[in-house]
């Protein structure tokens, strides 16, 4: 199978894969080469897969995505993933580009918020002159 993991601004992953095991919102799952054609909703969590040439299993934490297995093709689209060939290193990798993200979320949704209560306040100054 060929597998591709995106991400908003990249490719993560795409190259032959043996087996690919995922968890969708009614639980784990594992697709081979002739599963038939398949979709899931996935949930934050672990991607595994083995890869076709070393045989060597890796590890992708994913956050909430999409899956779509249609013939020999595997796409897989998520806003946030972090690789790793060992689960220590793939923990380190998480912690580290999750807690920048959430940061930079916090950030975005308190600038949101002042805008929305700019705009609340300004609407609500402009009802009463009329």
């Amino acid at each position: 199978m060929k597998l591709k993991v995106l991400l908003p601004t990249e490719v993560l992953v795409d190259e032959a894969v043996r087996k690919l095991n995922a968890e969708a919102e009614n639980g784990f799952f594992c697709l081979l080469p002739r599963h038939v054609d398949f979709v899931a909703v996935l949930v934050p969590g672990l991607l595994s897969f083995e890869t076709e040439r070393e045989r060597r299993e890796v590890f992708i934490a994913v956050s909430e995505g999409v899956l779509v297995k249609n013939g020999e093709e595997v796409l897989v689209s998520v806003r946030r993933a972090a690789k790793g060939a060992e689960l220590g290193e793939l923990r380190r990798a998480v912690e580290e580009e999750f807690k920048v993200l959430d940061s930079k979320e916090k950030t975005a949704r308190s600038a949101m918020a002042r805008i929305e209560a700019g705009f609340v306040r300004r609407f609500l100054e402009v009802q009463k002159r009329v």
